[in-house]
């Protein structure tokens, strides 16, 4: 039985007859319609996340097989805490809270492409990356959580493989996330305030060092980029300056043998 396979990206439970499937799926004489119904169905529930999917085709009688793949751990997370992407500030700036469930749940749908050799050990996995992301579990810093993890804690949740919450608990995670965008909010007032006083304070000094003061003050990079001016603005203005009495010099000495040219002709 000769088969060819076709590998791309779909957005979940929305592929098309599009690119990248159906330039790839057409030379092969498949059913398109048919293989991307069959996709959508299968990825339905990654809705709004990009998944991995392999179409195995036999040449010979076109029949195929589907293969779906899971998205990043992270982009799974994301969904799960209801945010379109992390901290970027992770350490100081928390974004969201998810609760153990969520996590083990996260777990079980990567747990083929995991390390961990037990669900426990690829619960503390997922909560590694909640760390990168800035993004909270069960109210805890994620090293707080996988100290609570190792404690036993949450055994009687990762034994019974607990993956759905309860409307208490959804209600939770709502407070928790208004109260958190709040937070943001207020600290970034806060970075805000204290940056522009260093600023005003440092009027006149070198953006370096106005640059390093804001750094040790804590001020994140991204308030910092916002608030003081690029290094290169000044000096793309003063380069655009120099260039007028530049040119003014050249044309002058285009100019100067012009004029020295009409006696010379006259002599003659």
């Amino acid at each position: 039985m000769a088969t060819q396979t076709v590998e791309a990206l779909v957005a979940g439970g929305k592929a098309t007859a599009a690119p990248p499937l159906g330039p790839a799926l057409g030379p092969l004489g498949v059913n398109i319609g048919q293989v991307v119904g069959e996709i959508n169905k299968k990825t339905s529930a990654f809705n709004g996340m990009q998944v991995p999917v392999k179409v195995i085709v036999d040449v010979d009688t076109k029949s195929f097989q589907i293969s779906i793949g899971t998205p990043p751990a992270a982009s799974l997370i994301l969904k799960e805490a209801g945010i379109e992407k992390g901290s970027g500030n992770p350490k100081t700036d928390k974004v969201a809270d998810v609760l153990i469930e969520q996590i083990i749940k996260v777990a079980k749908m990567k747990e083929g492409s995991l390390l961990g050799r037990d669900l426990k050990a690829k619960v503390k996995e997922i909560i590694g990356t909640c760390n990168s992301m800035g993004i909270l579990v069960e109210g805890k810093p994620a090293v707080e959580a996988i100290n609570e993890v190792n404690a036993g804690k949450y055994d009687r949740e990762i034994k019974e493989e607990k993956t759905e919450l309860s409307a208490e608990e959804l209600k939770q995670l709502e407070e928790e996330k208004k109260h958190l965008a709040e937070e943001i909010e207020r600290r970034r007032a806060e970075f805000e305030k204290t940056a522009k006083a260093i600023i005003a304070d440092m009027a006149g000094k070198e953006r370096g060092a106005i640059k390093a003061k804001l750094s040790e003050a804590g001020i994140p990079d991204k308030i910092i980029k916002e608030l003081l001016p690029a290094e290169g603005e000044a000096a793309a203005g003063a380069a655009k300056e120099g260039e007028k009495p530049a040119a003014g010099k050249a044309e002058a000495k285009k100019e100067e043998p012009k004029k020295e040219a009409k006696p010379a002709e006259k002599k003659k």
